[in-house]
């Protein structure tokens, strides 16, 4: 196995240009493990964390530019403020250690449907930045995810950064697992209030083929908070309401039995979590005494 350990950018998209089948490696809390258990033996690693620039989170236009390596524990510790949505995700990954090594860039790279991050950047509109020797192009993330661990990448084209635009109402996350800690998603839901907007925004992780949003549900809930004036006085939410947001969010899944969980235990706790999510975030909708602002 070739190891690549490039120290730029520029260096690093020509390896991945020159070395379409390397596998691109910072925290490494997914690819050695499946090295570590012989499921994956590629040809070449590509080694990102020399390069300084993919380690760096800035504003952006209005939105945050996060770099594809910056680690979980950055997120929580460094824009716990500006992006909680994600912060929430990443506070329920593994342990400490994992935290201070796994990265968004790397989760979005191995295209899980559990992946933890993915959930909250699909509710936030989050747009992925990819780079190779050819240029740099945007890709909508919920555009990115084409399969079961498949993405929109080309062979020779990295993870420069993820954007993400702070969130204009309140944001949740919520993660049902086997355990509290440390452990895969049987299912897990991202919620955003896009108060700017009047529009909800919404994430589905580990009951599909890929991540995903629930379109419909996303359209119902504004429609009714628009409808009811809700957006304006903050009034508390009409009986039922968030029950059948809910159901609406279930509708939108397609799990699978597996060994963490059945299909239709993962339905069942996407309508509670997605009902719960939606009471937590406008009980903080009520609360927020700025405008429009979270």
């Amino acid at each position: 196995m070739e190891f690549l350990q490039p120290s730029t950018l520029d260096e690093a998209l020509a390896a991945k240009a020159a070395h379409p089948d390397a596998v691109p490696i910072a925290g490494g809390t997914d690819v050695m493990v499946e090295i570590n258990f012989d499921k994956h033996r590629p040809a070449a690693l590509l080694d990102l964390n020399r390069v300084s620039e993919l380690a760096e989170w800035t504003p952006e236009n209005g939105d945050i530019r996060l770099g594809s390596c910056v680690s979980y524990t950055r997120v929580i510790d460094e824009l716990g403020g500006r992006l909680p949505g994600l912060a929430m995700a990443a506070r329920t990954v593994g342990s400490p250690q994992i935290r201070n090594r796994g990265t968004v860039g790397g989760n979005l790279g191995a295209a899980s449907p559990a992946g933890d991050s993915h959930p909250a950047l699909l509710a936030a509109d989050a747009v992925v930045e990819a780079a190779s020797v050819r240029g740099r192009r945007k890709i909508p993330v919920d555009e990115f995810f084409t399969g079961v661990k498949r993405h929109a990448l080309a062979a020779d084209e990295l993870i420069t950064a993820i954007l993400v635009a702070p969130p204009s109402g309140p944001q949740q996350f919520c993660k049902i697992g086997t355990r509290n800690a440390m452990v895969i998603a049987v299912s897990a839901f991202g919620l955003a209030l896009k108060v700017d907007r009047r529009s909800v925004g919404t994430g589905i992780g580990s009951a599909a083929p890929t991540p995903r949003r629930a379109r419909e549900a996303e359209e119902f809930l504004a429609a009714e908070l628009e409808e009811r004036g809700l957006w304006d006085s903050r009034a508390a939410l009409p009986d039922g309401l968030a029950a059948e947001f809910g159901q609406r969010v279930r509708a939108a899944a397609a799990p699978i039995d597996d060994v963490r969980g059945s299909a239709a235990y993962r339905l069942h706790s996407l309508a509670v979590m997605a009902r719960r999510a939606l009471t937590w975030a406008w009980a903080d909708y009520q609360n927020d005494d700025r405008t429009g602002s979270n």
